[in-house]
C-alpha cells in the first residue's frame, strides 16, 4: 500500500483508499503534524491552510469504514500530533453554517466510548483570535448523513455537531495530542439538500483555508511538560462567604436579588449568579425601592448605607471581615484626630469604601514617590492603612518611604494585607522558582490576581493573567517546558482544573503541587442569611 500526501496544488482523487505513512520533513525528521480529511475538497482546502512546513495531509475517504481503515494505518504513522479537519452538520442552537466546531470530545454514534480532546479550548482560543466564530463541545460520528428525527435525537444527547469520520479517525492518534476541527455547512434549518447548500459548502471550505495559523501554533506548542500548581490558589474564605451570601439570599427571597457592583471580581462567578437570578447593578438608584440588595465583598462607604436606608432597601452585607477590619481602623484612627495614609490603588472598590469612612482625614498614596512627597498638617499624628490585596513587597516599599517621611508614623495593630493575598503570593514565588512560565487565572479587575502576575514577573519569569483557558495563547506555551499555575482569590477552582486538563492534552505531562501551606479559615455568614 502507498499513502498519498496531497500537495496543496494537487489533491488526490476520490478513489484514494489505503496508505502507508512515509512522509518526512526536508531535513529527514518525521512530520510533526498529520492532518486527516475525509473528502477530496476538504483535503484541498487543508492544503491551502498555511500549515507548518512538512505537514502530512491524508485523505481517508468518506464514511466510518474508510476512516477506521485509515486509523489503523495512522497508529504507526510518523507525526507528533493529529488533526482531523473537514465539514460537519450543526446540532446545537446557535451553531450556524460557517461557524467552526472544535471537539472537546468525540463520540461514536454506535455507542462506543467517547474520546476526549483535552486541548480543544486552547486551539479554540487561537481560532477565535483569527476572527472565526468557534464553538467547543462534543462531536458525534454516525454511519449516514443525519436528517430530521435522527438529527433531533443526536442534538438531545448534548452533541453540538455531527460528522461521519472523526470518531474512527481519532482512534489512530495512538496517544498523540489530537484535534478535531470541523466547519458547519448545514443545520436542521438549513439542510444539505436546500437552497444555498453550494454556497454554504464553498464558505465552509474557505473557512478551512483560514485555520492554518492556529493549527501551526497548536502543534508548535506540543511538548513533554511538567505542570506545577501553586497552593493555596483560587477561592479564599471571604470570597466563598460572599458567594454563599448571594446564593442564600436567592433561596430565602427568590428572584430577583440585587447586588451592588460585582460580588467578587470574577466574570465567571458573576455570570453564574446572574443565571440563577441575581441582578448586578452599579449604583443603588438602579434598585427598586424596598428590594433586597447585597453589598459586595469589597465593602462600601457610609454614604452608600445612608442611600440604602433612604430607599428602604433590605441590605445584606457581604463585606469581607478583613476589609471591615480596615474600615474599623479608619474610623478609630480618624476619631483620635490622626491623618490616615491609605496605601492602595485609586478607583478600586475596596479603596473607595475605606476612603468613605473618613474622607477629610484619609490621604491615598500608591507609590513610594507619592509617599515621599506627601504633606500633612501634623507629622506627629500620622497612621497608615493598606488595601487588603496589595503586593506585599511593593506595599513594604511604600511603608518604608512613609517611615522616612514621617518617623512617628504608626500602622495597624495587625497586617492589613489579608492572609489569602500573602499566601498566594508566597505560593506563586515558590512555583516561579522552577517554572519557565506562570499562568494566573483571574479577571483583569481582580487586584489580587493582577498582583500575582506582577510578583512573578519581578522574579524574572514570564507570567500572564487569563480569565480562563480560552485566553491562553499557544505561542506562550511553545518555549515552556515547566508551567506554573496559580489563581486569584476570586477565581473559581474549576477554571484551574480546566486549564490543567487542557495543558495535559498538549503532550505527556506530570502534574505536581508546590505548597506553602493550607488554609482553614472560615467566616460566619451575616445574620440575614443564616439558617435557623
Amino acid at each position: 500500500m502507498s499513502l498519498a500526501f496531497p500537495s496543496p496544488r494537487n489533491p488526490p482523487d476520490e478513489s484514494a483508499g489505503d496508505w502507508s505513512a512515509t512522509h518526512r520533513n526536508p531535513d529527514g525528521r518525521p512530520a510533526r503534524l498529520v492532518v486527516v480529511a475525509a473528502l477530496r475538497l476538504e483535503a484541498w482546502a487543508a492544503g491551502r491552510a498555511d500549515l507548518p512546513a512538512g505537514t502530512s495531509i491524508v485523505r481517508s475517504g468518506m464514511g466510518p469504514d474508510r476512516a477506521a481503515r485509515t486509523a489503523r494505518i495512522l497508529r504507526d504513522a510518523p507525526g507528533e500530533a493529529l488533526a482531523v479537519v473537514g465539514v460537519c452538520g450543526g446540532l446545537a442552537p446557535g451553531v450556524r453554517p460557517g461557524h467552526v466546531v472544535v471537539a472537546d470530545e468525540v463520540r461514536d454514534g454506535s455507542g462506543a466510548a467517547a474520546v476526549s480532546c483535552p486541548s480543544a479550548p486552547l486551539l479554540a482560543g487561537a481560532l477565535r483570535r483569527l476572527g472565526l466564530t468557534v464553538h467547543v463541545g462534543p462531536i458525534v460520528s454516525v454511519r449516514k448523513i443525519a436528517t430530521g428525527p435522527a438529527r433531533e435525537r443526536l442534538a438531545a444527547t448534548g452533541a453540538i455537531a455531527v460528522d461521519m469520520e472523526s470518531a474512527q479517525l481519532v482512534a489512530g492518534a495512538a496517544g498523540r495530542p489530537t484535534a478535531v476541527v470541523r466547519v458547519v455547512v448545514d443545520t436542521a434549518a438549513e439542510p444539505l439538500v436546500s437552497l444555498g447548500a453550494a454556497r454554504r459548502g464553498a464558505t465552509g471550505l474557505m473557512t478551512i483555508t483560514r485555520i492554518g495559523p492556529a493549527l501551526t501554533d497548536w502543534v508548535s506548542a506540543v511538548a513533554r511538560r511538567q505542570i506545577l500548581l501553586a497552593e493555596p490558589r483560587s477561592f479564599c474564605a471571604g470570597v466563598e462567604r460572599a458567594i454563599e451570601v448571594v446564593e442564600r439570599a436567592l433561596q430565602l427571597h427568590g428572584t430577583p436579588v440585587y447586588v451592588r457592583k460585582q460580588i467578587v471580581h470574577n466574570s465567571h462567578v458573576v455570570a453564574d449568579l446572574e443565571s440563577r437570578g441575581a441582578i448586578f447593578v452599579e449604583e443603588l438608584d438602579e434598585v427598586p425601592a424596598g428590594a433586597t440588595v447585597v453589598f459586595s465583598a469589597h465593602g462600601v462607604a457610609p454614604t452608600v448605607w445612608d442611600e440604602a436606608a433612604g430607599r428602604e432597601l433590605a441590605v445584606i452585607d457581604a463585606t469581607c471581615p478583613l476589609v471591615e477590619k480596615v474600615h474599623a481602623e479608619a474610623r478609630r484612627f480618624s476619631a483620635r484626630g490622626d491623618t490616615i495614609v491609605l496605601i492602595g490603588h485609586a478607583g478600586h472598590e475596596e479603596v473607595d469604601g475605606t476612603l468613605g469612612e473618613a474622607p477629610e482625614s484619609i490621604r491615598l498614596v500608591e507609590s513610594p514617590e507619592e509617599a515621599r512627597a506627601l504633606e500633612v498638617e501634623d507629622p506627629e499624628r500620622v497612621t497608615y492603612l493598606m488595601q487588603t490585596t496589595l503586593a506585599v513587597d511593593e506595599a513594604e516599599e511604600v511603608v518604608d518611604a512613609l517611615k522616612d517621611r514621617f518617623p512617628a508614623i504608626v500602622g495597624p495593630g495587625s497586617a492589613d494585607i489579608c492572609y489569602a493575598t500573602s499566601n498566594r503570593q508566597a505560593a506563586v514565588r515558590k512555583v516561579a522558582a522552577e517554572a519557565d512560565l506562570v499562568l494566573v487565572v483571574g479577571s483583569t479587575n481582580s487586584s489580587n490576581s493582577v498582583r500575582l502576575v506582577e510578583v512573578t514577573r519581578r522574579e524574572g519569569i514570564a507570567a500572564y493573567l487569563v480569565g480562563d483557558v480560552g485566553e491562553v495563547e499557544l505561542a506562550w506555551l511553545a518555549p515552556a517546558r515547566t508551567i506554573g499555575i496559580s489563581a486569584g482569590a476570586s477565581a473559581p477552582p474549576h477554571l484551574v482544573e480546566h486549564l490543567t486538563h487542557a495543558l495535559a492534552g498538549m503532550g505527556p505531562s506530570t502534574v505536581s503541587v508546590r505548597s506553602v501551606g493550607t488554609e482553614e479559615i472560615s467566616f460566619h455568614l451575616p445574620k440575614e442569611v443564616r439558617r435557623p
